[in-house]
């Protein structure tokens, strides 16, 4: 029986690279809701908004990287 429900092997590899970068992708929103409490846009201008993405990204970059940072990650 094929996975994926007659998907067949191509369209499984597919569907594993697809959540691979999937994954990868989504970590930093995850970070920026969870640990910046980050979770509803509040409309004070698109300026400021996006001033504070960016920060908030910059931050979860760190974030992710905390360990290695301090010498203490693998």
């Amino acid at each position: 029986a094929c996975l994926g429900g007659g998907v067949g092997r191509l369209g499984v590899l597919q569907g594993f690279l697809k959540s691979g970068v999937r994954a990868k992708v989504e970590h930093p929103f995850r970070v920026i809701k969870r640990q910046f409490g980050y979770a509803r846009v509040r409309y004070r201008g698109l300026k400021k908004n996006t001033a504070q993405l960016f920060t908030l990204f910059a931050l979860s970059n760190l974030w992710m990287v905390r360990s290695k940072l301090m010498g203490t990650g693998a």
